[in-house]
């Protein structure tokens, strides 16, 4: 089969060859060009030092030197524009022994690809490509990926043990490409599934999102049932354990979770607010005389709840402020008044409002059909007061008020907590009489 690489890995890998070394694109790239799919990343091996392949080129960064790897950055002249322009380049290794499932000790250069490759996690990125060799597949990776398989390379209680993020990435590898994850490679991860305790939450953070990203994020199910999300995302397990004997509901926390995740745009933010909004039912359940179950004051719980699971995976605050409002305010009673719409906006802003009916719709993909339709014009109705309030420019917080707090202290309001208190009082005011947003108004109002 013929790969077309890009002009910048086509200059390193004739580089290097023209120079007496061997050179391939190799793991992602391949596996992704054989799919057919667009690869992000191009990686390249060689037999090559790093030192030497330091020399070839003229511009390099030492990304990772004691582990082989240098990041060549190829001239515009040979790009012609084209990205990526950089690309890392790893000479053929041995890893030594892993002490902590995370990395080795040490790592060997070897001279041959058969042994870089047999270091590698999975059959399907275990394969490398040039122009002359063609597809160089030792493993079956070619055979896996039309199966539809995930297989370690040789023996998987080794590759798990060498390094445990290995078993968070069989499931995100699964959801990615939709494919089953092979017999031995399944119980070699529910061997080795503890050592995930052993792995950094950045590279945690990193899987677990692709996964929730992926166009299959209900495959995060398969983590449970394999005893991931125990080790890394405990909360989602007894999400995945609390019951919903109520008429809205027809799942469990957890499978409920599941619709909405699938239900809402593949977005960092969107992603883990649906996975997150009722992360607090289990704790708040509570059942009454009739046998049926409430979860009274889980958004304001699951806020806390939320934020602290995020911060565990050390996302950004960005990130982090987005789902904590969603998880707030995802089961808030807005009303059906152009009123209460102000209020709401006031609270959380006119500009993720997109995002919140993004949530809410999805929601209601995991609940029963009890009062489905009703649920739906809800919903619409919204939408509507939302178009109507945001179209006529209503004053929706204090930047927008027509009196500022400047004016206020020319008035002669004092500085201070006061002054703050008679913002929040003009700006109450207008959101409950929208036409008195003028000095004049404000300033009867106030009776100064």
């Amino acid at each position: 089969m013929q790969i077309e690489m890009p002009r910048g890995a086509n200059y390193i890998i004739d580089t290097l060859k023209q120079a007496g070394f061997e050179a391939y694109i190799v793991g992602g790239c391949v596996r992704d060009a054989v799919l057919g799919l667009k690869p992000h990343d191009w990686d390249i091996t060689t037999n090559a030092r790093p030192e030497q392949v330091k020399r070839l080129f003229g511009k390099t960064i030492d990304t990772g030197i004691q582990h082989g790897t240098v990041t060549v950055l190829v001239p515009k002249s040979v790009t012609l524009g084209e990205v990526p322009y950089d690309f890392e380049v790893t000479t053929y290794r041995l890893d030594g022994v892993y002490e902590d499932h995370r990395r080795p000790k040490a790592v060997t250069f070897t001279g041959a690809l058969s042994d870089d490759l047999a270091r590698r996690d999975f059959t399907i990125n275990a394969m490398a490509y040039n122009h002359e060799d063609g597809l160089v597949d030792i493993y079956g990776g070619q055979k896996d990926l039309a199966d539809g398989v995930i297989r370690c390379v040789g023996n998987p209680e080794e590759r798990f043990s060498e390094d445990a993020l290995r078993v968070l990435r069989a499931v995100r590898f699964a959801a990615k490409l939709d494919f089953t994850i092979e017999d031995d490679t399944r119980m070699a991860i529910q061997t080795h599934v503890l050592d995930l305790a052993f792995v950094s939450a950045e590279r945690i953070r990193e899987e677990l999102t692709k996964l929730l990203t992926s166009n299959h994020p209900g495959r995060i199910r398969e983590a449970y049932k394999l005893g991931i999300t125990g080790v890394v995302l405990p909360e989602f397990d007894r999400m995945m354990e609390q019951e919903q004997n109520n008429p809205y509901h027809c799942y469990s926390v957890g499978e409920h979770t599941i619709h909405v995740v699938e239900a809402v745009p593949p977005e960092v933010h969107l992603r883990y607010a649906a996975l997150l909004h009722d992360v607090a039912k289990p704790a708040c359940h509570t059942t009454d005389e009739k046998g049926i179950d409430h979860f009274y004051g889980h958004p304001q719980i699951g806020t806390k709840d939320a934020v602290k699971i995020l911060r565990r995976l050390k996302f950004d605050n960005d990130t982090i402020r987005k789902v904590e409002r969603l998880v707030r305010y995802h089961d808030y009673d807005i009303g059906d008044t152009e009123k209460g719409m102000r209020h709401f906006l006031a609270k959380f802003g006119t500009e993720d409002f997109p995002d919140y009916m993004k949530l809410r719709r999805a929601d209601m993909a995991g609940q029963s059909s009890y009062r489905l339709d009703e649920r739906r014009a809800y919903l619409e109705k919204l939408e509507e007061l939302y178009q109507a309030v945001t179209s006529r420019g209503d004053c929706l917080s204090l930047k927008e008020l027509a009196l500022s707090g400047r004016d206020l202290m020319e008035m002669g309001v004092p500085a201070g907590p006061g002054l703050g208190r008679m913002l929040d009082k003009l700006l109450t005011h207008v959101l409950d009489h929208p036409e008195d947003n003028n000095r004049e108004a404000l300033i009867k109002y106030l009776h100064i």
